[in-house]
């Protein structure tokens, strides 16, 4: 059994995700839905902008560039436009049920198209995952708040979009470098979004965004489009996808992390029995399995 390095880049992407869940709800109730996922797209082109030299991305074969935007389209436009969409319409507790299915699609998924096999550490590790994220999201549910059945089905679109996303992202680290990946798949997302945000982009009252706001800006930008992209790409480039899918259990455990640290919610027994759950799921997704 080991814990490598690798598991970390993987469990702290996955940690910046989720607590980008409370920071996303809070932007998307002052800026349009739209703008704010072109907004992030242009930080993250930004700040990449030294990996886009012609003499590079003229080696990737035209099989590369259709897997990298695919992956562009499922892990970045799609997943940010359902994610954010879903948020505005359900709650942030309803939208952590529906994201601690993503182990068990990833399992699923990487059984259908990677035909890796479904050993038992896996299974264990995704029953242990999602037993984890049903207890303490069903248990903060339970403490009231509505939903929005709309809402509900763009998250759990933006679930389906993610695991996609761990599939092919195993597939293109073996070829591409880890940050060139993500420089291109969010320069074919800002291509993507551009056409959507123009007109809101055009009329939308920039100055009524406050210093703290904008920080809130870059700062998801920079997360959400560099850093948790990087740390998940030099993590699955080591780990298979079926392990890797179990990772994502910290999505919905940050998200809950974030509300009880910055917004004071009191954790119960069920959030320590959830994260001892989450826990051991790690612990056995990043042993090998015996022969």
């Amino acid at each position: 059994m080991t814990f490598n390095r690798y598991s970390l880049y993987l469990l702290a992407s996955m940690a910046l995700v989720g607590a980008n869940v409370g920071i996303g709800k809070a932007l998307v109730m002052v800026i349009p839905v739209v703008l704010f996922t072109l907004m992030r797209f242009v930080i993250g082109v930004i700040f990449l902008l030294p990996r886009y030299r012609i003499e590079r991305m003229k080696r990737v074969t035209r099989r590369q560039w259709l897997g990298l935007f695919l992956q562009a389209l499922f892990g970045t436009f799609l997943f940010t436009l359902l994610m954010l969409y879903g948020l505005t319409q359900t709650s942030a507790m309803a939208a952590g049920v529906i994201t601690s299915t993503i182990p068990a699609v990833v399992i699923l998924l990487s059984w259908l198209l990677l035909r890796e096999k479904l050993h038992g550490r896996a299974m264990l590790a995704v029953f242990l995952a999602v037993l984890g994220m049903l207890i303490i999201n069903v248990s903060r549910a339970g403490e009231g708040g509505s939903s929005s059945l709309l809402g509900n089905a763009l998250i759990a679109g933006a679930v389906l979009c993610e695991s996609i996303y761990v599939i092919l992202s195993r597939r293109l680290t073996q070829s591409i470098a880890a940050i060139d990946i993500c420089a291109y798949t969010h320069l074919i997302g800002l291509l993507l979004i551009l056409p959507f945000s123009i007109g809101t982009l055009w009329h939308y009252d920039f100055a009524a965004l406050d210093l703290a706001t904008w920080g809130m800006i870059v700062w998801y930008g920079l997360a959400a489009s560099v850093w948790s992209f990087w740390l998940w790409m030099k993590g699955i480039q080591h780990v298979p996808a079926q392990q890797a899918g179990v990772f994502t259990a910290a999505l919905p455990v940050a998200a809950v992390g974030y509300a009880m640290l910055v917004l004071g919610e009191k954790p119960t027994l069920a959030h320590g029995v959830a994260l001892l759950c989450v826990v051991a799921a790690i612990i056995f997704a990043s042993g090998k399995e015996k022969d």
